[in-house]
């Protein structure tokens, strides 16, 4: 799913709860309150932060929501990224929802809206969600209601080692992408893997294309295609060629068709030890890097994706997307209370500080102190379009399609105009 850390790809690692088969579904979705004979609430809460610090951090916010309202208990059920994917894809098919779980909004969230399942937070969450930042609120407004209450709001970027770059005599990161690809080039010059890659795992791949597309077609054009149901135009097209043109190239470390993001040989490890120079991920990337590596410290860097000579899209167009929570329909009032005391500006301080989001309370923008973090806030704020993960905003077929067609073209097995016209057929038989 398209990608994303307490984010959209929040923290993906070897899901701790790996183990859980679908006995874990079977407090879902119960339209009571979740009482018990003495009076207590009992609240089914689904995450994806299965990594440290994040996963320590929303225990204790747990556990303290809890001291606070004693009539209330959380259960918590954490699942890696993809795993949590596949069973929401189960719960939805089955019409029952956890009282609260994660989202990234789009069009996945308005599936399950439209299947029935989903609260309207509209009026239970005035007037404190409406004071939350308007770019990580976009996501989960459908037809101007409220669905979703986001926790954290980023970028997909360039992570870089600094150290490697200057090794290789690159003296500053590529704006363009002639400039990109020459610095790959003269990394592996110096014999340095110049790019990790998850191939495994299929959505840090689906970045690249949507980020050239982006560059080459414009912002907007990723959305005019969907709703058109036609992605075969030349820029698309052309998105993919520049893709290949990076692939033919060989950057990607040994075995990346097979690399997990997030376990010890993964892509976050590979520029967290320093074998690789880049990685193009989230903002919860220095903090992932750290967990399944040791992390670059001060030699860690961001830049911005790179602008397309002669393309339509300007390089202030972002990519990317946050993280919320939504509720089941019917959802006890606790679960409300909930999302509003994870909306608090003292917990998004906590959160920014123990775990390095990008605050979506505006009183908790003091409480930055990470130089790269603080860039990507820059980036955002100064962002002339901004387009929501492909694989959130589009329709799931169509988003997975998506997915597998870059992988197959990074795999060598679709060509650009084979990865245009998959998407276009998945786009029609969907909508």
């Amino acid at each position: 799913m398209g990608d994303p850390a307490l984010s959209r790809r929040g923290f993906l690692a070897v899901s701790a709860a790996a183990g859980l088969g679908m006995t874990a579904l079977s407090g879902c979705g119960d339209d009571s309150d979740g009482g018990s004979s003495d009076g207590t609430t009992t609240i089914e809460w689904w995450n994806i932060s299965t990594t440290q610090p994040a996963k320590s951090v929303w225990a204790g916010l747990a556990k303290k929501f809890e001291a606070q309202n004693p009539k209330v208990k959380i259960k918590i059920v954490q699942l890696e990224n993809d795993a949590y994917k596949s069973k929401m894809t189960a719960l939805i098919a089955s019409g029952k929802l956890p009282d609260i779980f994660h989202t990234w909004g789009g069009g996945v969230l308005k599936q399950q809206v439209d299947a029935g399942l989903v609260e309207d937070l509209t009026e239970r969450t005035k007037p404190w969600g409406d004071g939350l930042l308007s770019v990580a609120r976009e996501p989960y407004l459908l037809d101007d209601k409220v669905y979703g209450i986001p926790f954290d709001i980023g970028m997909i970027g360039f992570w870089y080692n600094k150290a490697l770059f200057q090794q290789a005599g690159i003296t500053e990161p590529p704006a363009t992408w002639a400039a990109f690809l020459e610095a790959v080039s003269k990394l592996k010059a110096k014999n340095v893997i110049p790019i990790a890659l998850a191939g495994k795992e299929k959505w840090p791949g689906m970045y690249y294309w949507a980020y050239l597309a982006m560059r080459t077609a414009g912002a907007e054009a990723l959305q005019k295609a969907y709703d058109d149901k036609d992605f075969t135009g030349p820029e698309f097209v052309q998105a993919g060629a520049h893709l290949k043109a990076l692939v033919d190239l060989q950057p990607f470390q040994k075995g990346f068709l097979n690399a997990a993001y997030s376990t010890p040989t993964g892509q976050a490890a590979a520029v967290g030890n320093g074998k690789a120079a880049m990685e193009l991920m989230g903002q919860w990337a220095p903090v992932v890097q750290a967990d399944s590596g040791k992390g670059l410290g001060d030699d860690l860097g961001f830049f911005p994706f790179p602008a397309v000579e002669g393309g339509k899209g300007a390089i202030t167009e972002v990519f990317g997307g946050g993280g919320g929570h939504a509720l089941r329909r019917g959802a006890p009032q606790a679960a409300v209370d909930f999302l509003k005391f994870f909306a608090s500006e003292a917990t998004d301080v906590e959160l920014v500080k123990k775990t390095g989001v990008i605050p979506v309370v505006p009183g908790a923008e003091s409480a930055l102190t990470d130089p790269n973090i603080k860039q990507v806030e820059a980036q955002l704020k100064g962002a002339t379009g901004f387009q929501l993960y492909l694989d959130q905003a589009y329709a799931p077929a169509v988003g997975q399609e998506v997915n597998d067609s870059v992988a197959a073209l990074i795999a060598g097995s679709k060509s650009p105009e084979q990865v245009a016209q998959s998407i276009t057929q998945t786009t029609k038989e969907e909508q």
